[in-house]
């Protein structure tokens, strides 16, 4: 399964369509025992524009699983999962590959 998280770009064929951070992470949450393991990507951009106001930019997300991957229930199946990020903001990039590299989660490019 593939995740696209964007506001304004619509996903690529095959992906299901995430438009904010609080909308991704309710779907998480409530499908978690189906997502385990299931997750081949989930390629996210940074600026969540107009949906900002639910969650905020997607960095939250990383954040967000980075708090819940020390919670033994998700661990796993969140350091399976594959990051890519596909935003035009270097800086918010780079803030989110960190997030990405200290907890040494795989990223494509």
């Amino acid at each position: 399964m593939k995740i696209w998280v964007d506001d304004v770009r619509e996903s690529p064929e095959g992906y299901i369509w995430c438009k904010s951070t609080n909308e991704f992470l309710r779907y998480f949450r409530r499908n978690f025992d189906f997502l385990y393991g299931n997750i081949e990507l989930l390629d996210l951009d940074h600026d969540a524009g107009d949906y900002a106001t639910e969650g905020g930019d997607y960095i939250e997300i990383l954040k967000e699983l980075e708090r819940l991957s020390h919670k033994r229930v998700y661990h796993n199946a969140i350091c399976d999962i594959t990051f890519r990020l596909h935003s035009m903001n270097p800086v918010g990039v780079e803030n989110m590959r960190a997030i990405i590299q200290r907890n040494a989660w795989k990223e494509i490019y």
